[in-house]
């Protein structure tokens, strides 16, 4: 198999499965109005899944899944057990309660899924590698932008958008299991050792480009869960087509799989920390100026969204793309899924915090108080360059 081949595979089957990510997310409008949840019940449905995939994260770093066991196995089955716990909530789910728990069982297959494909991308590609994962996490973003498509083109139901999402996650482990090995950079699967939680840390060019990656995340799911609702409220206000509000989300968030590609290529040339602190400065910037187009002229909203969009997510796979390279080649799949379980931790307060934020300052500042986590990526970012520049002198 050409690794090209295998990345176009993974990308589309990861796109496929990650809409289970933001299925419920899409339509809570339409399940709160059915359930008669209010703003803070509502963002359950959404924090529920972090948390899931936070606990799924940690068990599979702990017990060095990725790497002890066959990794396409583990994305093909992670992705079928998400889908039957997507289908039941369509199908069954008549409560928040047994809602929440679909949304936590979800996440914890999803576990399952991202960082898994990142590790087989990585056995695929040795130089390259920047652009690769960048293709990966733009299929990733559309897959989570698509259930606004979804909302778009498909039923008025809820349920039956909901379970759309399923077959396409049973498609995706399809994929997986029928066409896509392991690369020529695989190594054998290694023995569990539960030290490589703390070595991960203790790797300092692995600790700072976590740090960034941290920062990052601060911002990133709050935008991709409020800035919709946002959107629609300023349609609201303006008077606007609500079609434009659904249309406007998916370009929103699919725009970042633009950033990513565009991304990758880029550091792949002229160096990872420089590229991922460049997307959150363009990102924090978005965090300050956004509210202040709230309720005002759509397309230009529309604009500063998709530029948003774009940067918020195109530094992701640059910071998952120094883990590989400065971390243990035998546990890249526990170091990936280490980053990224601390990283959707944090998504779990900004998340939470949103709803307070509107409502004590309104739509107009509540998205200012995420600039703080990219400024800190920023930083991360400048001082892993000294160390990448450190470590090249060294080996010259």
């Amino acid at each position: 198999m050409h690794r090209y081949r295998a990345l176009a595979l993974v990308s589309v089957a990861e796109l496929l499965a990650m809409g289970l990510w933001f299925g419920v997310s899409a339509v809570a409008p339409q399940i709160a109005t059915e359930w008669h949840l209010d703003a803070a019940t509502t963002a359950w449905l959404t924090l529920a899944v972090q948390l899931g995939f936070v606990a799924g994260t940690l068990l599979s770093a702990t017990l060095n899944l990725p790497d002890v066991i066959r990794v396409r196995y583990l994305f093909a089955y992670c992705a079928l057990l998400g889908a039957v716990a997507n289908a039941l909530l369509a199908w069954l789910a008549t409560s928040v309660a047994a809602a929440i728990a679909l949304r936590f069982l979800t996440g914890v297959f999803l576990a399952g899924v991202y960082p898994p494909g990142m590790k087989i991308i990585a056995t695929w590609f040795k130089t390259g590698r920047g652009f690769a994962l960048g293709v990966l996490i733009g299929a990733l973003t559309l897959g989570k932008a698509s259930p606004y498509l979804v909302n778009v083109i498909g039923s008025h139901n809820w349920r039956v958008n909901v379970g759309m999402l399923s077959i396409l996650a049973v498609a995706s482990a399809l994929i997986v299991l029928a066409f896509v090995g392991e690369g020529p950079y695989a190594l054998p699967n290694q023995p569990f050792d539960i030290t490589q939680i703390t070595r991960v840390f203790a790797n300092r060019g692995v600790r700072l480009a976590n740090f960034g990656y941290f920062g990052h995340m601060w911002e990133l799911y709050a935008m991709w869960t409020w800035a919709p609702a946002m959107i629609r409220a300023s349609v609201a206000a303006s008077g606007d087509s609500p079609a434009f509000a659904e249309t406007a989300s998916f370009v929103m968030i699919g725009a970042g799989a633009i950033g990513c590609v565009a991304a990758g290529l880029v550091a792949d040339r002229i160096g990872r920390p420089v590229v991922a602190a460049a997307a959150m400065a363009g990102s924090g910037a978005c965090c300050l100026v956004i509210g202040l187009l709230y309720g005002k002229a759509p397309v230009a909203l529309l604009l500063v969204a998709t530029f948003w969009g774009a940067t918020v997510v195109a530094d992701s796979a640059q910071f998952s793309a120094c883990v590989t390279e400065f971390g243990d080649p035998r546990y890249l799949g526990t170091a990936l899924t280490l980053q990224t379980c601390i990283g959707f931790l944090i998504t779990t307060v900004s998340i939470r915090m949103m709803p307070l934020l509107v409502a004590r300052f309104g739509w107009e500042w509540a998205f200012a108080f995420l600039a703080p986590g990219p400024l800190l990526g920023i930083l991360a970012m400048m001082r892993l360059r000294r160390v990448s520049n450190e470590a090249a002198a060294a080996a010259s």
